[in-house]
């Protein structure tokens, strides 16, 4: 088979590294694939355990440059190693993953060019599960963790799941180089979280063929690497305000939150040119619905709601809410599509109505105006503008 690189960003994850590394270099069909840490954050001794180990672990190993500081973000440490590695396939490995047995080989057997081939994930019950994975207890730890149990669990699997494929995708994934690069590797507007929902929407907008191989296995701890799991509370709560800002950002760049279907395969709205012409707003409206509009305007008395969110937002996001935050009556919606909303009579009900209105107009929309809810709608054009966002 041909050898690939595991790509592995490490965000103060040593006591995850200790079990991820070895687990590739002994379940691996081969033994001596290319093996990259970016080391992005260190509060854990990461760097002299790399130092002391890479050699005999046949490890690179990279380190942000600006160390301790800021954070390069996952999805620049993941393109930091893919331009590093020198084979023509990687993977994309988590910190807080175990290979299964053969697992490289079982994914490898699908892949061809523009395909994407992920692995299947063995959890412990912490989350529900859609389908995409397999919940088994192994460890809720490293230090605890049943290798031999899992071992002969994998091996069950691997018979029993022979050749076995559906249409998904969920790390750990793996790619030709040259297919990733050619859309420009992850989006870094999405510094923290979300890089994977965006690419994953960009790999279908390009036509890649998304494969989920049920006879290649790992075991995953369970967000313990990026702190999603909110058993580790200093994390967690880091994690959760970044996949806030990282959320937004991904409805503001595509006009909808993160959709799938039950096995992981996105579900892309259409992405329209929207106007949201708010009256009466207040700070509170107007942090709503900034997100979901490219453009929102608002009565020019209320400038001081718009220089108050400007100071606290602007520093989430790499979009100029300048540009898209207007007030009358020196400025108009030009967009392609109109929303007209008041606080007064706005509600819940409206506002899952705007979080669905892709959907919506794809189905039933056309040029005209008409209300929806307590929403009062302009289409001018319904050209749809998701293919501009294939490339970074």
């Amino acid at each position: 088979m041909e050898k690939i690189t595991f790509c592995i960003p490490s965000k103060t994850n040593l006591r995850y590294l200790k079990t991820a590394i070895p687990s590739i270099r002994k379940n691996a069909y081969r033994k001596d694939h290319d093996i990259i840490v970016f080391v992005d954050s260190d509060e854990d001794g990461t760097l002299e355990w790399l130092e002391e180990n890479s050699e005999s672990l046949g490890v690179k190993y990279y380190v942000n440059p600006d160390l301790g500081n800021s954070l390069y973000g996952i999805g620049r440490a993941y393109d930091y190693c893919i331009e590093k590695s020198e084979t023509d396939i990687i993977m994309i490995f988590h910190a807080d993953m175990i290979l299964g047995k053969d697992a490289d080989c079982h994914a490898l057997k699908h892949l061809k060019p523009q395909s994407v081939v992920c692995s299947t994930r063995i959890e412990p019950p912490l989350h529900p599960n859609g389908g995409e994975k397999i919940l088994e207890d192994f460890g809720m730890y490293p230090e605890e963790f049943k290798a031999d149990e899992f071992t002969t669990y994998v091996e069950r699997l691997i018979v029993d799941n022979k050749d076995k494929t559906t249409d998904g995708i969920f790390a750990p994934w793996m790619i030709y180089k040259e297919d990733i690069q050619s859309i420009g590797g992850h989006d870094p507007i999405m510094h923290s979280c979300r890089e994977d929902s965006d690419l994953f929407n960009r790999f279908v907008m390009n036509g890649y063929q998304l494969i989920q191989s049920w006879d290649s296995l790992v075991y995953h701890f369970t967000g313990r690497g990026a702190g999603s799991f909110d058993g580790d509370t200093k994390r967690h709560e880091k994690w959760k305000r970044d996949m806030n800002n990282s959320t937004k950002e991904f409805i503001r760049k595509w006009g909808s939150g993160v959709k799938h279907d039950t096995m992981m395969k996105p579900i892309i709205p259409p992405k329209y040119n929207i106007g949201i012409r708010v009256n009466n707003c207040n700070s509170e409206l107007l942090e709503v619905l900034e997100p979901w509009c490219d453009n929102i305007l608002i009565d020019d008395e209320m400038q001081v709601i718009t220089t108050h969110y400007l100071d606290v937002e602007q520093k989430n996001t790499k979009f100029d809410l300048s540009k898209r935050i207007l007030t009358t009556p020196f400025q108009q919606l030009e967009n392609d599509i109109i929303i007209i909303v008041d606080r007064n009579t706005f509600t819940q009900q409206d506002f899952a109505i705007i979080q669905n209105i892709s959907e919506i107009i794809q189905d039933s929309g056309e040029i005209g105006e008409f209300e929806l809810g307590n929403l009062k709608v302009k289409i001018n054009k319904m050209e749809e503008y998701q293919n501009n966002l294939i490339k970074i």
